[in-house]
């Protein structure tokens, strides 16, 4: 089938740390490039602005070392959460104030304002979607990703995030399902079973896949939401500051850990390639000059732990689907923490065979969204998927107890059907409380949702009521009861306790339109400002070192468009602030000259004139 150029259908990986997306092209998945041949992503930031506007992605990241109560990362973290679900260790690595609604579902606060994690997620969708459609044209349709792990909660506010960001939201599918469907793709499986090895920047997920000609099939699924590339980070941030404490230096300042989470992760990247590197930060406000010396066997050592308990995690899943290490036929690594070199080690030795890492393990789970994108869109039949649920569905009964429906690992969509009665005579309304977890009792397991079945009053025993149980294609959950002798029935789509309410996203939805066009300058405008001061530093710079060469004509000229551009950079006249910008980068055109002519002499320096090539 021919791909429709005209309605595009993409897959995007929505990452703690970096989002990204892709779709089919001409029989195959392949990231969204830009016009300079960059893959489009998002690094998954947002910023908040004292003028009640944000930044989105690089800008984000950089401004967190300024500002980082007023930056969020890693929300992917908060998705579908209350507070009692976090770690300790987890609200811990927000700097943002936390705070909890009504309903349970955690909030981030600047200001005065606060931001559910939909709506943050939505922010970050919407600049993919906005570099997406400058790349592809308009695009609605899409398959976004997410953990195994993620309970219905979790799932349902990251759909909902999509709708904010105005994405139509195809599918929900697993990363490591969306991995194994592009390394199906790419290696053309017939038979055998692959273990998903997918450690994220702040997720863990195991799945094992029995692939048999063209068909993915789930056995078993593992994880933890809370573990990732981001505790190494943190671990290192935590050595970082015990020797900033045993000097009697601060160590509380939040400025001051985020710029030290920032360095963490710098020596966490040079380690894989050195053996020693040297964590370094200077913050002369607080009178600290770091030079902390690491070596590769420091981060092994902090790193165990963690590798550990995803190595637990394999064998449980392992267990799950009653197989042993030598029935998994392939090894797929996933995830920009499996680049450690220390992972590979540690995980091949598990499954005693070298891990396959033909694909870029931070593209894999974008390309597999897309191949799904374009399976649902018609682009190819020759594959199917077939997910599972990651944790037991049931009801609550008489007593506390719970009666599960539907089994953890049960492939999806799925469906069952189980009849109840009543305890009690004359009971006119059956209170139905929707669990999710793997405990006998209630109250070791997750409320998902509560709803009422009205009925006449009949004796104990006689009311026959159907409770129906249905898991569509995207892990949803709707939930219906019948009393079969009266007719009586109710119904719920599952929207859970920490989900935004129908009124909520309405309304979001509402004010996005309103303001569509005043939010399109608003960003042109933070743009074009970064642009800017990007421009002036980089041009005053060189102009300090290069300056001298120039006419004192020349100089002026640029020193006054500089200025001129500074100053309309504080008030919003985005023509005003372009124009300067283009007069600025006109003006230095004679210091650009400049550079090029001395990098040109200085590549050129000592050679001999046959050794100069001409091209």
């Amino acid at each position: 089938m021919t791909d429709r150029d005209d309605a595009p259908v993409v897959g995007i990986d929505l990452g703690t740390t970096n989002s990204l997306v892709a779709h089919w092209v001409d029989g195959a998945p392949q990231i969204v490039r830009d016009a300079g041949g960059h893959p489009v992503h998002v690094p998954s930031a947002v910023s908040y602005l004292p003028d009640g506007t944000y930044v989105v992605g690089q800008a984000a990241v950089e401004r967190a070392a300024m500002a980082p109560a007023e930056t969020v990362l890693s929300v992917k973290r908060l998705m579908g959460q209350g507070l009692a679900d976090l770690r300790p260790e987890v609200r811990g690595h927000f700097a943002c104030e936390l705070v909890e609604v009504d309903r349970q579902r955690v909030d981030v606060k600047v200001g005065e304002a606060t931001y559910s994690p939909q709506e943050v997620s939505a922010q970050i969708l919407g600049e993919l979607k906005r570099r997406t459609e400058a790349v592809l044209g308009p695009v609605q349709d899409a398959v976004i990703t997410v953990p195994a792990y993620f309970d219905d909660s979790q799932r349902q506010a990251t759909r909902t995030a999509g709708k904010l960001a105005g994405w139509n939201v195809l599918r929900i599918i697993n990363e490591p399902t969306a991995a194994s469907l592009a390394y199906g793709l790419g290696d053309k499986h017939t038979d055998g079973v692959i273990a998903v090895y997918d450690l994220g920047g702040g997720t863990f997920d195991l799945s094992l896949l029995r692939v048999q000609a063209g068909t993915f099939r789930v056995l078993a699924t593992c994880g933890d939401t809370f573990l990732g590339g981001d505790d190494v980070d943190r671990l290192l941030v935590d050595v970082a500051l015990k020797s900033l404490a045993e000097k009697g230096l601060p160590t509380a300042d939040p400025r001051l850990k985020a710029r030290l989470r920032a360095a963490a992760e710098r020596a966490k990247i040079a380690l894989s390639t050195e053996a020693t590197t040297v964590m370094r930060l200077r913050e002369p406000t607080l009178g600290v000059n770091l030079e902390l010396e690491l070596s590769r066997a420091d981060l092994h050592t902090l790193m165990d732990p963690l590798l550990e308990r995803t190595l637990e995690l394999c064998q449980q899943a392992l267990t799950t689907a009653e197989l042993t290490v030598e029935q998994v036929d392939e090894l797929v690594l996933v995830g920009g923490s499996t680049r450690t070199p220390y992972v590979h080690e540690r995980v091949g030795a598990f499954f005693g065979r070298a891990p396959h890492v033909g694909l870029d393990p931070d593209q894999v789970v974008a390309q597999g969204a897309a191949a799904q994108a374009g399976i649902l869109a018609g682009h190819t039949s020759d594959l199917l998927l077939l997910d599972v649920i990651p944790l037991s569905l049931g009801i609550e009964t008489y007593g506390g107890g719970v009666t599960k429906l539907i089994m953890a690992n049960s492939a999806i969509p799925t469906q069952t059907t189980e009849e109840y009665s009543t305890p009690k005579d004359n009971v006119t309304a059956i209170d139905l409380h929707v669990l999710q977890g793997e405990r006998e009792l209630v109250a070791d397991c997750r409320s998902l949702a509560r709803f009422k079945l009205r009925i006449p009053p009949m004796p104990a025993g006689m009311p026959q009521v159907e409770v129906t149980f249905l898991v569509d294609a995207d892990g949803i959950l709707h939930v219906s009861a019948l009393e079969k002798r009266s007719g009586a029935e109710a119904s719920i789509e599952v929207t859970p306790v920490h989900g935004l309410t129908e009124e909520e996203i309405d309304t979001i939805m509402a004010d996005s339109i309103t303001h569509a066009l005043e939010d399109v300058r608003v960003h042109q405008l933070i743009d074009l400002r970064n642009e800017s001061a990007t421009v002036i530093r980089a041009t005053q710079r060189t102009l300090k070192a290069e300056g001298a060469k120039l006419t004192p004509e020349q100089r002026t000229a640029i020193t006054e468009a500089a200025a001129t551009l500074e100053a309309l950079c504080k008030h919003e006249d985005n023509q005003a602030i372009k124009a300067a910008l283009e007069e600025l980068n006109k003006q230095a055109e004679p210091l650009a000259e400049l550079v090029l002519n001395r990098v040109a002499q200085d590549s050129l320096s000592g050679k001999r004139l046959d050794e100069i090539e001409v091209s």
